[in-house]
């Protein structure tokens, strides 16, 4: 029985690092493909905005919903289901015949991220370790990595941004059936040791519409939604960034954003073996530092060289700070709201990837592109002030 369980143990964590990986390659193709999809719909630079509010609105109804989803379906169905939905509707934007209807299918990608990226990130924090927490990004990461690679090579050898669609679709709807099979293994998983020790005892449990009426909830959930604008709104423009303002080649930019990715891969990889030395809470508060100097450098210094190498850097340091605050959600909101919060906090990632990487877009196009990084390193004081708050008042509470 035993063996059986740690069978089952590791099948699942493999299967939520393959989800995550699903999970992050649509980001990554849209930031390289973007300037061909624009230029074949005829559409400004800003009316990537508009697709990324659509993608959000589905993203935000389902992270939303995530708790009641999973009580009806079961989080192995949900998974299945959700990564069905994204490959059809990757698809369906290959298959597109106006910018509407591309921005249509957006509101079903979302449905189907969001569903992912809820109930994973739930079901992570309740059967396995911070450490894992760390790693299952890690395969976001991944995901997100091959993603400007796949749509490069694509784009050099077929002159189409539609082959890393189709590539990436292929790829979500083999998985989606994958999960479906293996459904039945989530449910009964066994609690993980460090959750078991914050949920025992008689902590009440507030039901959602307790926690929306909780401040501090609110204000965690505004953390997620700035940083999301940090590392989409880098991951979405760097290439249009790097190719129009510091001129550098389309292929060389799209490997070089497929770079910012990838060391912050190698970045939630050792996050994950940080955990072993220090706490969740510290390795956020220094990745968050870390982030506001690395955005000053980028905006600030005019080398280009250290702006390409900084791309690179802030990769590696923005790395480990969304799992670490899923992980230290608990500090913020208590045991009895922590749950509810979640599900909130992704609803808002969402929504920060929707908002700030298009205004970013509206902001570069009227002001000019070199405007981005400023933007980067503003929202990275906001979150650091905000996580202070979070740090001054917990000491506050038990003083």
């Amino acid at each position: 029985m035993q063996e059986q369980r740690k069978h089952t143990g590791f099948l699942l964590t493999i299967f939520s690092f393959i989800a995550f990986i699903a999970l992050g390659m649509p980001d990554g193709l849209l930031g390289v493909a973007w300037p061909s999809v624009r230029g074949g719909f005829k559409i400004p630079l800003d009316a990537l905005g508009t697709l990324l509010l659509s993608t959000v609105s589905g993203y935000l109804i389902s992270s939303f919903g995530n708790g009641y989803l999973m009580k009806r379906l079961g989080v192995g169905k949900l998974l299945a289901y959700s990564t069905i939905l994204t490959g059809l509707a990757l698809l369906g934007y290959t298959l597109a015949p106006s910018w509407p209807v591309f921005v249509g299918l957006g509101f079903f990608a979302g449905l189907g991220a969001g569903g992912i990226d809820a109930s994973l990130n739930n079901w992570v924090e309740a059967h396995l370790s911070h450490r894992v927490m760390q790693w299952l990004h890690a395969s976001f990461g991944i995901g997100i990595t091959s993603g400007p690679l796949i749509m490069t090579s694509g784009m050099i050898f077929t002159g189409s941004w539609r082959f890393g669609y189709w590539v990436v679709a292929g790829a979500q709807l083999l998985l989606g059936i994958l999960f479906l099979t293996q459904a039945r293994r989530w449910d009964n998983a066994p609690k993980a040791a460090h959750y078991q020790a914050e949920h025992e005892g008689t902590v009440e449990l507030h039901p959602f519409s307790q926690t929306i009426r909780y401040v501090p909830a609110w204000f965690s959930a505004l953390l997620f939604f700035i940083y999301s604008g940090i590392e989409l709104g880098m991951g979405h423009w760097a290439y249009t960034w790097l190719t129009s303002e510091l001129n550098l080649s389309p292929s060389f930019a799209g490997f070089w954003t497929a770079g910012y990715w990838f060391t912050f891969t190698v970045g939630r990889i050792l996050g994950g073996f940080m955990t072993q030395r220090q706490s969740p809470a510290k390795i956020l508060k220094n990745s968050l530092l870390s982030v506001t100097l690395v955005t000053l450098l980028l905006a600030a210094v005019p080398l280009r060289l250290v702006k390409i190498v900084g791309i690179l850097i802030l990769g590696f340091v923005i790395a480990p700070i969304f799992p670490s605050m899923i992980s230290t959600t608990v500090l913020r909101v208590g045991r009895s709201h922590a749950g509810n919060t979640i599900g909130m906090q992704m609803a808002f990632a969402g929504l920060g990837v929707g908002i700030l990487p298009g205004f970013m877009g509206v902001l570069g196009r009227y002001a000019g592109l070199a405007t981005i990084p400023w933007m980067l390193f503003l929202w990275a004081v906001l979150l650091f002030l905000l996580n202070q708050w979070f740090e001054w008042r917990g000491k506050s509470r038990i003083d």
